[in-house]
């Protein structure tokens, strides 16, 4: 448990920690995981953790003990008070859904229950125009790869990969990995009082890393599923040019503002944005069988929406009631 937080805020906290390394493992690690099979797990978590040691040192220096970046500082819309056991439900139904490999996002599933009306909204003003844009990038970039380089990979995919390559994924991957820590730390540390002292902190970080090492042993889990299903996504030089991609598009909207947002519709929206692209210029895939995955991942955000929503508005009304 983390030093001197009261018991629900704690279980939270290690709920919600390992819900979301288990289900972001899909957008940030996933295809670092997939296009390394060949590489002892234990290499790719060391690589992963000191990434995740850096950017919170980093983060809690520099916000003065907060390590979620300043996503939660705006109180009038995620305000501070004490956790009861029903905020621990929604990190154990992410849970649930990480088992079935379903891809919702952490943020709306977590955060929601905390945010007020005015908050709710801002993350999903925030998050629909990050899909859109996602998409609309994601589209036009395969759409100027996809008869070039794309095809190039594929005719070559039988070939060594030169070194260049590697360092490039590796580089790219802890840029992925760094950004999108800094904005869904928040996930995670909204169970926490909003300033931590060193020893709660590092107490927390070690907790995460620990999970994060669990995570890596199974390879990211039955929410790889989803990313396998994509097309040309283990080839490493598809996967750099992914990553570096989603870190970009991150980074842009971290430095936007501080409001919180779904890193999940982010990453899907560029995914349905490629696999358009590739189905309509090459024959890997139709765009009818393409618009049915796309349609199925995104039913399943929106699924996790929906489910965020209800227990943010029952949860609070039944713990009102079961207090008599």
């Amino acid at each position: 448990m983390v030093v001197g937080i009261e018991i629900w805020a704690a279980l939270g906290f290690l709920f919600a920690a390992y819900a979301v390394v288990g289900n972001d493992a899909l957008q940030t690690l996933g295809t670092f995981i997939n296009s390394n099979r060949h590489v002892h797990w234990t290499l790719l978590f060391a690589f992963a953790a000191v990434v995740l040691v850096a950017v919170f040192t980093y983060g809690w220096i520099v916000n003065s003990g907060d390590p979620s970046f300043g996503r939660l500082s705006n109180t009038s819309k995620y305000p501070v008070f004490e956790v009861q056991w029903y905020h621990t439900i929604p990190p154990l139904v992410l849970l649930l859904l990480t088992r079935f490999g379903i891809p919702v996002s952490t943020t709306f599933l977590v955060l929601t229950i905390f945010a007020t009306a005015a908050g709710l909204n801002s993350m999903l003003v925030k998050s629909g125009i990050g899909y859109i844009l996602a998409f609309v990038v994601g589209g036009v970039l395969y759409a100027i790869l996809t008869p070039t380089l794309e095809r190039y990979f594929r005719k070559t995919e039988d070939r060594p990969r030169g070194t260049i390559w590697v360092a490039a994924q590796w580089t790219t991957t802890a840029y992925l990995w760094g950004v999108w820590l800094m904005q869904d730390f928040a996930n995670i540390f909204v169970f926490l009082p909003r300033q931590l002292n060193a020893a709660q902190s590092f107490t927390a970080m070690a907790v995460i890393v620990v999970l994060l090492g669990i995570t890596f042993a199974n390879r990211g889990g039955p929410v790889q599923r989803i990313l396998r299903s994509k097309t040309a996504v283990t080839d490493i030089r598809s996967a750099t040019i992914i990553d570096f991609t989603y870190a970009s598009l991150l980074w842009y909207f971290k430095e936007l503002n501080d409001i919180p947002m779904s890193t999940t519709w982010v990453f899907l929206g560029l995914i349905a944005g490629r696999e358009y692209a590739i189905a309509t210029l090459s024959q890997v895939r139709s765009v009818g069988a393409t618009s049915k995955i796309v349609a199925s991942d995104a039913g399943k955000a929106l699924f996790g929406l929906i489910v965020s929503v209800v227990l943010a508005v029952g949860l609070p009304r039944l713990g009102a009631a079961l207090a008599g």
